[in-house]
């Protein structure tokens, strides 16, 4: 049975040479095909010889596809449905701005996690993207040279498939992958231990926890796991590693009416995040059918936002972008994709 090596590792990609009896430099020669000239076959890597193309053919193949399906924005964002394992699906959204180009990818077809304000939550879980299927939203889409940032904060929860996360993570940032600063890349997580600890010891990349409500009972209400790892627990685990200088902690914060916008929320939050350099995202909610919870009006975050800048914590309003084709944060899914 043949395998993909497109999100194959250094490492990995010396095991293969080595199982393949190749030189030595065999490896560092795949990676540069593979992730410096996005090749599409094994027989397009000319300097290797014809011997080492065919063994490589015969076990491997390259393992990258494009996307299925585009819709466009008004506000020019797009979403791309691209195909997984056994025709599954998963969704990648291309955000264009002025200053940067940002690409939202999933690590997850679904999600396990449940929590209630996001569809894909509500759509359930149908498995792990492998690292190749992580890395290959950013290299097969269309505006793929122009990308500036990357965010994982599509459809699942990172820290839920860490080893491909990861890997995906070492292949974006090293010198034999695509040389990309960690300080674009921004991995997003409700705060799952102990592979919380990993990231922060094994990436420079930069961390949004999502935390929603400062409160014990409201976060569990919107993020089931907060029973198992509480919001106070994963904040200490932050103020141990004490993370600073360029790589950037942040704090996602939507915004539910009546719920986690009042003055008793702004209180708490100053004191659970008190000396730690963060910011805080605050976000609208995109509500859909079936929710009881309704977004915050512009006033009400708009205040929220200056009362907590006015408390020392810096904090921003996220621009909502691509609602009109359910692009925006908290609406990916392909449910109705998945379940046939």
């Amino acid at each position: 049975m043949s395998d993909n090596l497109f999100g194959k590792t250094i490492a990995e990609l010396k095991l293969i040479s080595e199982s393949l009896d190749l030189p030595d430099y065999t490896s560092s020669q795949i990676a540069d095909w593979l992730y410096k000239k996005n090749i599409s076959s094994v027989d397009d890597m000319t300097n290797l010889s014809k011997s080492a193309r065919q063994a490589l053919s015969d076990r491997y193949y390259i393992g990258t596809s494009l996307p299925v399906k585009e819709e466009i924005s008004k506000d020019g964002t797009i979403k791309y449905l691209f195909s997984v394992k056994d025709r599954k699906y998963i969704e990648t959204v291309y955000i264009p701005e002025q200053k940067r180009k940002t690409l939202c990818i999933s690590t997850q077809i679904g999600c396990k996690m449940g929590c209630i304000f996001c569809i894909t939550g509500k759509q359930g879980f149908q498995g792990n993207l492998d690292t190749g299927e992580i890395l290959n939203q950013i290299r097969s889409q269309k505006e793929n040279e122009s990308i500036s940032n990357i965010v994982y904060m599509g459809m699942g929860e990172p820290l839920n498939n860490p080893d491909a996360v990861l890997k995906s993570l070492e292949i974006l940032t090293s010198a034999y992958g695509y040389s990309m600063s960690p300080r674009r890349i921004t991995v997003s997580t409700i705060g799952i231990m102990p592979a919380l600890n990993r990231f922060i010891e094994k990436s420079e990349c930069n961390l949004a926890i999502s935390l929603q409500s400062p409160f014990a009972d409201e976060r569990r209400y919107l993020i089931p796991l907060e029973k198992k790892y509480p919001i106070k627990q994963i904040v200490e685990t932050l103020r141990r590693y004490n993370i600073k200088g360029q790589r950037r902690l942040s704090f996602e914060y939507i915004m539910f009416k009546r719920f986690n916008d009042t003055d008793a929320h702004i209180k708490e939050l100053a004191g659970l995040l008190n000396g730690i350099k963060c910011r805080i995202n605050l976000i609208r909610f995109h509500s859909f059918k079936g929710s009881v919870l309704e977004s915050s009006d512009e006033q009400t975050i708009q205040k929220f936002k200056d009362k907590l800048n006015r408390k020392g914590l810096f904090t921003t309003v996220r621009v909502s972008r691509g609602q009109d084709i359910s692009a925006a944060c908290g609406m990916l899914s392909t449910w109705a994709l998945n379940k046939s």
